[in-house]
């Protein structure tokens, strides 16, 4: 017989309450409450920066069976304030787990619930957007909880990129492209191009498929004024993903608008949105946001329709975009901008994350596309 585990309470702000059983680490946490539609990549999705000041639901019912690999990790260390699941797996059937879903939590102080019915909590944050919410394994009182979570700060208006990115900069290994299926590398690192890539909260294995098409990758804070990144004498610069909201970032918008025109860009997610704003753009937030692995986008420059892995709750608002920058492609679940490209200016972003992990691989020529813009010299 195991521990026993101790009861758990989810409150959001609108005084729904779910009841559980708490696993991973015993203590309280508030974030905003979002749902993914994820049936895998769970310890991608705890390790992506771009979930920090977040708790995320898992849809699918059975969390933790194939356990924790440091090998799939998108950053140095877990940023989710809480994680909720339907059932979660005690034991880890992989040959290549290193530990635990439970085990993993606790060594990083972060509250899980389970036996939650996370179907009910779904449909309620489609209905309701997504909130403010708190996990507990201290209080009982759920009335108490749910006052917590009132009091909690709001997603709109948070800086959270200064909160996850680099402190200094630093090189990224150059090397060479792994086969598919996870056999030997194929090929040598041949480093041909310079790119710096701004780190708002970035995911390693987009640092990957930037070294993966021979590219010296120099990741910079996301305070770095454009004209040091410039005087790096960069082919191109990437623009990252990450968290919080967009318009709450001046700096980093004041930087895209100044690389503008001077180098090549790429921005994804995060960057994406900064670089609508930086073309006059606005941004506003979505009802429950995008979080999984399954979202259909066309692209409206070749009709092609790519099933992509997406995390974000902000998007760029189309109607305030100037001529002289073009909607790409659109989400076909409901219509909002997925990418975008600068007629004037060797520039062009997506919403959406072309380097999956976890997710589809549909999106991987963008990277390529990039390459190309850099050799051209924009």
């Amino acid at each position: 017989m195991g521990e026993a585990r101790p009861r758990a309470i989810l409150a959001l702000e609108d005084g729904t309450t779910f009841e559980g059983v708490g696993f991973g680490a015993l203590g309280e946490r508030a974030g905003e409450v979002v749902f993914n539609t994820g049936l895998t990549g769970y310890p991608e999705i705890l390790t992506d920066p771009s979930y920090k000041g977040q708790i995320v639901v898992m849809t699918y019912p059975h969390i933790g069976n194939y356990g924790i690999t440091a090998q799939d990790f998108e950053s140095w260390q877990p940023h989710v304030e809480g994680f909720v699941v339907r059932e979660f797996s005690p034991l880890a059937s992989n040959w290549r787990a290193e530990t635990t879903l439970d085990a993993f939590l606790g060594q990083h102080g972060i509250v899980g619930i389970s036996e939650v019915d996370t179907r009910a909590l779904t449909r309620h944050l489609r209905q309701a957007g997504a909130m403010r919410g708190v996990i507990s394994t201290v209080d009982n009182d759920s009335q108490v909880v749910v006052g917590k979570a009132l009091a909690a700060a709001e997603m709109k208006g948070r800086d959270l990129v200064q909160v996850v990115t680099t402190e200094s900069s630093f090189e990224w290994p150059a090397t060479p492209r792994p086969d598919l299926w996870g056999g030997d590398a194929v090929g040598e690192a041949r480093p041909v191009l310079h790119v710096v890539a701004y780190d708002y909260g970035i995911k390693h294995n987009l640092l990957r498929e930037l070294a993966w098409r021979d590219c010296r990758v120099t990741v910079v804070p996301a305070t770095l004024p454009a004209a040091d990144v410039l005087a790096l004498r960069p082919d191109g610069v990437f623009l990252s993903n990450g968290p919080g909201d967009p318009a709450a970032l001046d700096y980093a918008v004041s930087n895209v608008r100044d690389l503008l025109g001077r180098v090549p860009l790429f921005g994804v997610c995060l960057g994406h949105q900064l670089m609508g704003l930086a073309v006059g753009g606005q941004t506003y937030k979505l009802k429950f946001g995008h979080h999984g692995v399954n979202h259909p986008v066309k692209s409206l420059l070749t009709g092609q329709v790519e099933i992509t892995s997406q995390n974000h709750g902000f998007a760029v608002d189309a109607a305030s975009l100037p001529g002289e920058v073009e909607v790409t492609h659109l989400n076909l679940n409901d219509g909002t901008v997925e990418g975008l490209r600068h007629r004037e200016a060797a520039a062009f972003s997506v919403q959406y994350h072309p380097e999956a992990a976890p997710g589809p691989r549909d999106a991987e020529y963008l990277f390529d596309e990039f390459r190309q813009l850099m050799e051209v010299g924009g």
